[in-house]
C-alpha cells in the first residue's frame, strides 16, 4: 500500500484502484483498506500526517511542499560550523513560513540554535530561549520523538545543569531509537560528572552503532583528555585524522592533547589548522594563544588577546576560553572576571569545570570554589562531585 502512494504521490488512490496495485485484484473489504492504511500511518509515524482520506476519493500520500528546504537545512547543518548551522536555521525558518505545521521544521530549528548555543557559536542565554520555544512547537506537532528527546536532555545537562533529569531522557532516548549522536551526548553527561568509565562504556557502543561517525573519534579524543591520558588521546587523534581530516573538532581536541604531551609546536599547528577550517569559531582562536602563553610566547598570545577583544564587539566570544587565554598572559584577575562573564553568558563549556585539565591552573586558587558554587547551584550532585574532588 505505501509503494502504491508514495508512486502516485499527490493523487488519490481509490478503493478499486487499491485493490489492483496494492492487493493484486484480491477482494478485500474497505474496512481492511482502512486498517491497512491505519497501520502505515503507524509505521511511518510522525510522517503518518502525510497520508490523507477524502469519501469518494480515496487515500493520498502528500510530501510537503517544504521538503527541498528541510534537505538543505540539514545538508548545512552538517558542516557544523557557525555559517552552516546559521544556514539550515534559515532554511528551517523559512520551511516553517510556509507551512507551520510541518513538524521537521521546527525540530531543525531547536537543533539549530541548540547546537549554535552549545558548540560556542552565539550567546547561550538568548539561543537555548529560542530553543525551548522550537522544541516546545516540534513536540506538540510530533509528540516527543526520541531525537527531541534526547535535544531536551542535551539541553538540560549543558545549560540548566538538570543532570539527573537529563541522563534519564538521553537514557530513554537510547533505549528507543539507539544512536551514536545521543551516545555521544549520554558520554558528555557522564564525563561531566566524572563518572569517566562509564563515559568510555557509553562510547565503546557508540562506536558499534555507527563505526564511521565523524564525531565519534572527536569524542574520544576529548574524553581521554579529561582522563588526563593525554598520549592516548594524541594516538586516536593521529587515527582520527586518517579518517576524518576535515573534522575541526578532530584537529582542534588533538591539537589539544599533544598540547598536554609535551609537543608544543605540533599542537600550534594544528590549532591554526582548526582556525583556518573554521575561523568562525573564536574559541579556537583563544586555545591558540593560551597554548602560547603557557609556554613562553607572551607577545604573540597578547596579540591574540587584542584580536579577539577587538571580534567581541561584532562576535559572541566564549568568555570560558577567554579566561584560559588572559591567565596564560599572567592575569589571573581578569581571568576569574570572564568566568564571571562566562557564568553570566551561561556559557556551555561551565559544565566540565570540575574535571578539565585547563582548569587546574584556576582550581587551586580560592575564589574557584565561590565560582563553581555559583555555577551549580541547586545542583547537589555536582556540588557533591566538586567536594570529592
Amino acid at each position: 500500500m505505501l509503494k502504491v502512494l508514495t508512486h502516485k504521490s499527490g493523487q488519490y488512490v481509490d478503493y478499486e484502484q487499491m485493490l489492483r496495485e496494492a492487493w493484486d485484484g484480491t477482494l478485500v473489504s474497505r474496512h481492511t483498506v482502512a486498517v491497512t492504511v491505519g497501520e502505515v500511518k503507524k509505521a511511518l509515524k510522525e510522517y503518518g500526517s502525510w497520508i490523507s482520506y477524502r469519501p469518494k476519493l480515496g487515500y493520498r500520500f502528500d510530501v510537503p511542499q517544504t521538503d527541498d528546504l528541510i534537505r538543505k537545512g540539514w545538508h548545512y547543518w552538517g558542516n557544523r560550523t557557525r555559517e552552516g548551522i546559521q544556514k539550515a536555521l534559515d532554511c528551517f525558518q523559512e520551511a516553517a513560513r510556509q507551512d507551520e505545521t510541518d513538524f521537521r521544521a521546527h525540530e531543525g530549528i531547536s537543533l539549530s540554535y541548540l547546537t549554535l548555543g552549545a558548540c560556542g557559536m552565539r550567546p547561550p542565554r538568548e539561543v537555548y530561549s529560542a530553543f525551548l520555544e522550537a522544541h516546545k512547537r516540534a513536540v506538540v506537532l510530533a509528540g516527543l520523538t526520541p531525537e527531541l528527546r534526547s535535544d531536551r536532555g542535551h539541553g538540560l545537562h549543558m545549560f540548566e545543569h538538570r543532570f539527573a533529569e537529563a541522563e534519564a531522557d538521553l537514557l530513554e532516548a537510547q533505549r528507543e531509537k539507539p544512536r551514536a549522536a545521543n551516545a555521544v551526548r549520554l558520554m558528555m553527561l557522564y564525563t561531566a560528572l566524572g563518572r569517566l568509565d562509564e563515559a568510555l562504556d557509553v562510547l565503546t557502543e557508540a562506536y558499534t552503532l555507527e563505526p564511521l561517525w565523524p564525531m565519534l573519534p572527536a569524542a574520544e579524543i576529548n574524553v581521554r583528555f579529561i582522563r588526563r591520558e593525554f598520549d592516548c588521546a594524541v594516538a586516536c587523534g593521529k587515527q582520527a585524522l586518517e579518517l576524518h581530516p576535515y573534522v575541526h573538532l578532530v584537529r582542534v581536541f588533538y591539537a589539544q592533547a599533544l598540547e598536554y604531551s609535551g609537543k608544543v609546536e605540533e599542537a600550534l599547528v594544528q590549532y591554526r589548522v582548526a582556525c583556518v577550517m573554521c575561523p568562525d569559531l573564536p574559541w579556537f582562536k583563544a586555545m591558540e594563544g593560551t597554548c602560547l602563553g603557557r609556554h613562553g610566547r607572551q607577545s604573540e598570545a597578547r596579540r591574540i588577546v587584542v584580536d579577539l577583544e577587538q571580534l567581541r564587539s561584532t562576535e559572541y566570544v566564549d568568555a570560558y576560553y577567554m579566561a584560559l587565554l588572559y591567565d596564560a598572559v599572567g592575569d589571573r584577575d581578569r581571568a576569574f572576571a570572564e568566568m564571571d562573564r562566562a557564568l553570566e553568558e551561561n556559557s556551555a563549556t561551565l559544565n566540565i569545570v570540575d574535571v578539565d585539565p585547563k582548569l587546574d591552573c584556576l582550581r587551586r586558587d580560592p575564589r574557584f570554589a565561590r565560582l563553581r558554587h555559583s555555577i551549580f547551584a541547586g545542583t547537589e550532585q555536582a556540588l557533591a562531585f566538586g567536594s570529592a574532588v
